[in-house]
């Protein structure tokens, strides 16, 4: 959402002037945010979700490469069990070691125990490095498997989700999530690691004096709720600037984008733009700062607590060998296991806390896989023909937060066979309308039907097939010619392709190119060929031309291209309808006498209707629009005013 902002005495920026009037940017607040300020995270609720994102680290490795999971685990339960094994064999070894007699009979009974000791250590190591490549290959994948998810969501959105404030921040914190999955099994493996190795040698701990393991876990205790805390803050400066790190990310391309290179330069905004792109970093680093400081705070007292209880462990263990309640042996095994207690505890807290981390940006992407951002498409699985009458009727439609909808109590129908034009002045709603009789947008109130099913009780997939849309910005596809006509559905061969050309004028363009449909249209990345302007939209009015027969909508459709190809399309858009249902939306009125009808929108209500005679005939907006395009009087030449 648009929040209002005002600078504050002393932020004019050096050679900037200050803005008098205040402005808005885009400051979305993702209502997770919301919710987590209301309801803070407690470090009870961390703890609890740790073993649930473990599960949820297996569940995605499991979709990637079950083997590589049931070897993992294995691997992990067998070195926990080799390390347990090591720590009892110590106490042979040391008691062996210190007892009376000569140093060769002392050295050869601790030799089994040694040979115990080394085989343990060596198949340990053995397991540690099967474990970091089972992960290392996990990891890429489980990514990647993420990143599917997501753009499967996201292709699954419906289109109005573009237009609500904040589908985008969601993405953008989803495309985190995704970012970090990859560390998920790597970190919940080494956090199994360090659970296996404190089971292993808690329960030595606990055979050689059972008052040692409480007191242990009271010396880790205070670092990791001091680690979790800073995690928490990380995570939650990170969402807070969010909308920011967009907001620069888009600057960046805008300042570097080739298609607007020029007006960058000729209208002198590289300072301006430098300007806003330091304020906003500056803005993130502030809160980054504060961020980082917290967290020093927190690791800062852990460190001190955590201090404190440690050396409380080992005053206790001085005093248990003292009163005689362990043996030196005992003692000297209990040493070690106490060190492989402290690591491991500290290991857990480590990789807990980034675990958690991982799984708080995870969060994010999982709600976005679940609901697409909250609008996930969900309409019926009825699967139409082609259609023959496509109609709305009392058709209304509000774009989110808009203060009156863009269309109001439309009515109107094309049928198959008949060219409808759509005019009006800018903001009327043709556009819209014709997302709507596509099927792209859903009415606020009303309905649209195709052949009397109601587009949300219709496949999708299965209707759109049946439309093709010339929009006004078309998509320039880093594909070769031949993909960028069929879009990757090709039918009828070359043979189709060449015939969707030549109605549309791009057979020119596919000749002077240097390997014909199969030229890369994609100079800016890898080297392909750039077209024009014009060229382009000849290229994608080939692609709707190329679709099977159904609805098309052509908005704009002739902009860019000069007077002959344009003569060329409007000719011949008779002969396209024949097997189809045209709507045409277009501001320049000569080109709509072509239309069977025609439907004048003011303000998202249709105001007039009828055909090019009748309504250049008649009182109304259609005639004053027309008047006004055919009144370009030629003026005197400077030469004839002398």
């Amino acid at each position: 959402m648009a929040t209002r902002t005002t600078e504050q005495p002393g932020e004019e920026q050096s050679g900037q002037p200050r803005n008098e009037q205040p402005g808005e940017e885009l400051r979305f607040r993702p209502p997770s945010l919301v919710a987590m300020e209301n309801n803070p995270i407690t470090t009870r609720s961390m703890v609890r979700r740790l073993p649930q994102l473990v599960r949820r680290s297996l569940a995605l490795a499991w979709k990637v490469d079950r083997r590589a999971v049931v070897a993992l685990l294995v691997c992990q339960a067998l070195s926990g069990f080799f390390e347990a094994f090591g720590l009892l064999a110590t106490t042979g070894t040391i008691t062996a070691l210190i007892s009376s007699g000569q140093i060769t009979e002392r050295l050869r009974e601790a030799l089994p125990s040694l040979a115990i000791l080394a085989v343990a250590a060596g198949l340990r190591a053995l397991l540690g490095i099967a474990v970091n490549n089972i992960s290392s290959r996990l990891s890429p994948r489980i990514s990647r498997e993420a990143e599917t998810q997501m753009l499967d969501a996201a292709i699954n959105a419906e289109l109005a989700a573009y237009d609500n404030p904040g589908f985008n921040d969601k993405w953008d914190a989803a495309d985190r999530g995704a970012e970090v999955a990859q560390d998920l099994i790597t970190e919940s493996q080494q956090l199994m690691a360090c659970v296996a190795s404190l089971i292993a040698a808690a329960g030595v701990v606990t055979v050689l004096h059972p008052a040692l393991l409480p007191l242990l876990l009271l010396a880790a205790l205070p670092q990791g709720i001091a680690g979790m805390k800073a995690a928490r803050v990380q995570y939650e400066t990170s969402r807070a600037m969010s909308a920011d790190r967009r907001t620069l990310s888009l600057l960046r391309w805008f300042m570097i984008d080739k298609d607007i290179a020029d007006q960058l330069r000729s209208g002198t905004m590289a300072d301006f733009l430098l300007a806003r792109y330091r304020a906003i970093g500056a803005r993130v680093d502030t809160a980054t700062d504060k961020a980082v400081h917290r967290g020093a705070r927190y690791a800062l007292l852990g460190a001190v607590a955590g201090g404190l209880a440690s050396g409380l462990v080992w005053v206790s263990l001085a005093l248990l060998l003292g009163a005689g309640q362990m043996s030196v042996a005992s003692a000297g095994t209990a040493v070690f296991a106490l060190r492989t207690v402290a690591t491991s505890l500290q290991g857990m807290v480590g990789y807990g806390t980034r675990l958690f981390r991982t799984g708080l940006y995870l969060d994010d992407w999982a709600e976005f896989i679940e609901e697409a951002g909250g609008h996930r498409i969900r309409r019926g699985s009825g699967v139409p023909a082609v259609p023959r009458v496509i109609r709305a009727e009392g058709l209304t439609y509000a774009y989110p937060e808009s203060d009156a909808p863009a269309l109001d109590d439309v009515t109107l129908e094309v049928r198959r066979g008949e060219v409808l034009a759509l005019v009006g002045e800018n903001g009327s709603g043709k556009t819209t309308l014709s997302k709507l009789l596509t099927g792209l947008y859903l009415p606020t109130k009303g309905a649209v039907t195709w052949d009397g099913a109601n587009v949300g009780e219709l496949d999708p997939q299965a209707m759109w097939r049946h439309t093709a849309v010339v929009p006004q910005d078309y998509a320039h596809w880093p594909l070769s010619a031949r993909d960028n006509i069929t879009l990757g559905q090709p039918h009828g061969g070359d043979e189709a392709v060449r015939t969707a050309a030549a109605h549309s004028g791009a057979h020119e363009v596919l000749d002077g190119l240097r390997s014909g449909l199969d030229t890369l249209l994609a100079r800016q990345w890898w080297g392909g060929v750039e077209l024009s302007g014009g060229q382009w939209q000849r290229i994608a009015l080939a692609r709707a031309f190329h679709r099977p027969a159904g609805l098309l909508v052509m908005d704009e459709p002739t902009s860019a291209l000069d007077a002959r190809a344009e003569h060329r399309i409007f000719a011949g858009l008779r002969r396209m309808a024949e097997d189809r249902a045209v709507v045409l939306v277009t501001h320049r009125l000569a080109n709509v006498a072509v239309a069977d009808r025609i439907v004048v929108l003011d303000h998202g209500r249709v105001i007039q209707e009828g055909t090019f005679k009748e309504l250049t005939r008649s009182p109304g907006l259609f005639r004053e629009l027309w008047e006004l395009q055919n009144d370009r009087g030629v003026p005197a030449q400077r030469g004839e005013l002398s």
